[in-house]
């Protein structure tokens, strides 16, 4: 039987799908000089706020809507603790991911006791054969990333963050309110991440399970320095991470690859990802205010 690549190849782009919302979002906030650890909760956030709201009301617009503002809820706490308190950017985030993840799996323990839960309802493929994909991947890439790229590159928002991540100092002196800035990257930032957890829940599975996310947030976060803070590297990046994913899947029912370990299986494309950063990674240049909080003197 002949290799199914055109499977491989239309896997890659779903398994892509998660990472490229939460890797932008990474993106919009790692610009602004705001490292988010949060990533991992915000997306376990999402998916569970947005499967519980698809769930008690039947309708995948308002679950999606719902992720959403989770994500902006969670970008405006993590501005609070990191903008307006000055609290250490990596204890924020870590402090922010086990809240939102304790918080999800509490609830979700508290409502479902079987601690599972399928929705009836959930986004369909559209297209059909190699296109059959769902919504919010056309949507990542044929819409969010060229966005994204003209944002960041050509919009007057765009060049106030990149100057606050860059030079905060210098950006207060020009007249660009620092932490209004950071506020809104957090928040829209966040928002995309919380997107990426709800296309877990509400197109790929239609159902919440504990450990849902497994480490995508992560990998969003190496995927990052991989690409450089730039929107089409990162978008590259996890389509080399779908694809070597995918092609675990596939190898691991073939023959050859049966004496294989599962484990080691599983853990193929997340190696990809450590030896791609290990290469590219190094000598990177960071945003020039990265990790550092500011204070209007």
């Amino acid at each position: 039987m002949d290799f199914p690549i055109l499977a491989v190849l239309a896997a890659t782009f779903t398994i892509a799908t998660p990472l490229v919302w939460a890797g932008l979002g990474a993106v919009i906030n790692e610009r602004a000089g705001i490292l988010n650890l949060g990533i991992e909760g915000i997306m376990y956030a999402g998916a569970f706020v947005g499967f519980l709201t698809a769930a008690s009301t039947g309708s995948l617009a308002l679950g999606l809507t719902a992720a959403i503002v989770a994500g902006l809820a969670a970008g405006a706490l993590m501005g609070l603790l990191t903008v307006t308190l000055g609290v250490n950017q990596h204890v924020a985030g870590i402090g922010t991911t086990l809240l939102l993840i304790a918080a999800s799996e509490f609830t979700n323990r508290l409502l479902f006791s079987s601690g599972s839960q399928t929705i009836t309802v959930k986004f369909d493929r559209i297209l059909s054969g190699f296109f059959a994909q769902y919504p919010m991947t056309y949507v990542a890439f044929l819409l969010l990333a060229p966005a994204l790229w003209w944002l960041l590159r050509s919009s007057g928002f765009g060049l106030r963050l990149r100057a606050v991540g860059e030079n905060p100092e210098a950006a207060d002196a020009a007249g660009i309110p620092v932490a209004r800035t950071r506020y809104a990257a957090l928040m829209l930032g966040s928002a995309l991440m919380a997107v990426g957890g709800a296309f877990l829940t509400l197109s790929l599975l239609g159902s919440f399970t504990l450990d849902i996310v497994g480490g995508r947030g992560w990998i969003c976060i190496a995927l990052v320095i991989f690409g450089r803070w730039r929107v089409w590297p990162v978008v590259a990046g996890a389509l080399l991470f779908g694809f070597t994913d995918a092609l675990q899947l596939q190898l691991a029912i073939t023959p050859f690859f049966s004496a294989v370990p599962n484990e080691l299986m599983i853990a193929f494309p997340y190696l990809v990802v450590i030896a791609a950063l290990a290469i590219w990674g190094r000598g990177v240049r960071y945003p020039g205010a990265y990790l550092t909080p500011y204070r209007r003197a």
